[in-house]
């Protein structure tokens, strides 16, 4: 099931990652991450989604609940396949495709699907050479970065849509932090991330990484 990478920020496709790869070139971790602890907090966060909640709006901009779970399915595929240099159609899938969307399996398909993902990361060879993602050529290393940055920002996404409470691994948290760091006084950023949403330098980590991906930390479920 692959589908549309929901935005980490309110504008995104593609060009999001050409302009990672072409900017980007050193990796964004000094050495690997286990995506494990991370890819086990969002299954605890799917696992408490109920039924009632699923047309729920989300952070991410014109996308419900079921939307978003759809979401974090089609992206596990992508990244897992891409950890394993298993490049074809889950790779090749651009991020503007259709929104995505959950079947009735969904419940037992993402936890499978996030396991593999990091299973697949836990090789170090994925996080050399080159790999593919949204049919973009970039660095093992990058790829695995965006992966991170992809399971700690929509875990907020799904937390505050949900209202389950939500602690991210911290090794991922300071990872998508650097991440969204690095791009955010970008030129180009303003037609690919969308605009930083200021924080208080002295607010909580998370919060500081969700307004670098264009989201506000004070964002309520209605």
């Amino acid at each position: 099931m692959i589908a549309q990478w929901c935005d980490e920020f309110p504008v995104r496709g593609r060009s999001t990652l050409q302009h990672t790869r072409d900017h980007e070139e050193q990796p964004m971790t000094d050495t690997t991450l286990d995506l494990g602890p991370q890819v086990r907090i969002v299954a605890r966060l799917a696992d408490g989604v109920t039924d009632d909640r699923l047309a729920a709006p989300t952070p991410c901009p014109d996308m419900a609940v079921r939307n978003l779970l759809g979401h974090l399915i089609g992206l596990a595929i992508a990244f897992r396949d891409a950890g394993r240099k298993d490049l074809g159609p889950t790779t090749d899938t651009s991020p503007d495709a259709a929104p995505s969307d959950i079947g009735p399996g969904w419940r037992e398909e993402l936890p499978k699907v996030l396991a593999e993902l990091a299973d697949a990361w836990r090789d170090p060879a994925a996080w050399t050479g080159m790999t593919r993602a949204g049919g973009v050529d970039l660095p093992g290393a990058v790829a695995g970065a965006v992966a991170i940055d992809e399971l700690v920002i929509h875990g907020w996404d799904l937390a505050r849509a949900t209202g389950l409470p939500y602690a991210p691994d911290p090794a991922a948290l300071q990872a998508s932090y650097d991440f969204l760091l690095a791009a955010a006084d970008d030129p180009g950023r303003g037609d690919i991330f969308g605009p930083v949403v200021p924080v208080p330098d002295d607010a909580p980590l998370l919060d500081r990484a969700v307004g670098l991906s264009g989201r506000d930390p004070g964002w309520q479920r209605p």
